[in-house]
């Protein structure tokens, strides 16, 4: 008797912890944003938040400095040329700065470090897995996406040949709408493809081996499919888009996975959000918060995407966490901090 009580609490116990994982106590209801910066000629799509300290490329190369303690920014540029900037990254206090169009330019701080210059060249979004390894993602020039890897802390790129990478589809790209369309969780990595063809690239391995996943997410035009995703873990993911050009359009334009990429399922059908151009996951939610931006404002979903809350009219153009109550967005004419 003594030792079945003992097993029972024990099942008891390690139940319970099943269910202490951080869950938003307070569902969000309202968001309050507080500009850092505004003026008519900023254009920002990609944000970076190392420790206290917020950086932000511009679409002309200015980069933006935020001290989230003492509130002061500090401007600079990544290179006298002017170079469309939509990617960034923050590694062990180096800033990596990705231009889209042909010639594509990465930087390391204010050193360049890979150049493309085929004609077709455009590059989409970057990321890393650790201090050493990153990968990039651009639009095909040949029979596949193009992807660069680095593995010495971005001294120097390799672009993978498409005997690595599954062939491209008819129409299949990217978008630089906010630098999210790769996702990474651990090794796990997560790249969104759009256009006439939507689809995820997966990598269980940093980027050596690829296999490619099919979704229902709305495609047929260069102007549709996925915009955004983002990981919770390995398993949950959530990925959202739709059309630019009909962005009031809520039809097949959000998509949830569990079981880390592999089947889509469609949620929220016909239902608010239509278009947006980012999405994240709330930290500590267990993969139930969410939050999208776009250029027609920012929706809230508690349930892992089944039901969305429209919190603002006020857009942009993509989004990233400080804690579960704090984020800093960024968009055309604006930087600003959003507390929920």
């Amino acid at each position: 008797m003594k030792y079945a009580l003992t097993i029972g609490l024990l099942i008891l116990f390690f139940t319970g912890c099943k269910h202490t994982k951080k869950v938003p106590s307070n569902p969000f209801s309202k968001v309050i944003i507080e500009p850092i910066i505004e003026d008519s000629l900023l254009n920002i799509r990609a944000l970076e938040i190392d420790k206290h300290t917020l950086k932000a490329v511009s679409s002309i190369g200015d980069v933006f400095t935020y001290d989230m303690k003492t509130g002061q920014t500090v401007v600079g540029r990544v290179s006298e040329d002017t170079l469309n900037f939509r990617s960034s990254a923050v590694i062990n206090d180096s800033y990596f700065t990705l231009s889209i169009g042909s010639p594509a330019y990465l930087f390391k701080d204010q050193e360049l470090v890979y150049k493309e210059t085929d004609s077709v060249a455009f590059y989409d979004a970057l990321h890393f897995w650790n201090s050493k390894e990153g990968i990039a993602v651009g639009d095909p020039t040949d029979a596949c996406m193009s992807v660069v890897i680095t593995r010495d802390g971005g001294n120097t790129w390799q672009k993978i040949s498409c005997e690595v990478l599954p062939p491209v589809l008819k129409g299949e790209a990217a978008f630089a709408a906010s630098d999210t369309n790769i996702a990474i969780v651990g090794d796990h990595t997560w790249i969104a493809t759009g256009g006439i063809t939507s689809r995820i690239l997966y990598s269980s391995d940093k980027g050596r081996s690829w296999s490619v996943f099919e979704t229902p997410i709305v495609q047929g035009l260069e102007t549709t499919g996925i915009f955004s995703l983002d990981f919770y873990d390995a398993l949950n993911g959530f990925a959202i888009g739709g059309d630019y050009t009909k962005p009031k359009n809520q039809h097949s334009n959000k998509i949830r996975t569990n079981d880390g990429g592999e089947t889509w399922q469609l949620v929220a059908q016909d239902q608010s959000p239509g278009y947006r151009s980012c999405v994240q996951y709330v930290p500590n939610s267990n993969a139930k918060g969410l939050v999208a931006v776009g250029f027609e404002g920012i929706d809230y979903s508690p349930n892992a995407g089944d039901t969305w809350k429209h919190l603002s009219d006020e857009g942009f153009y993509t989004l990233r966490f400080l804690n579960d109550s704090v984020a800093f967005a960024a968009g055309k004419g604006k930087l600003s901090k959003l507390t929920f």
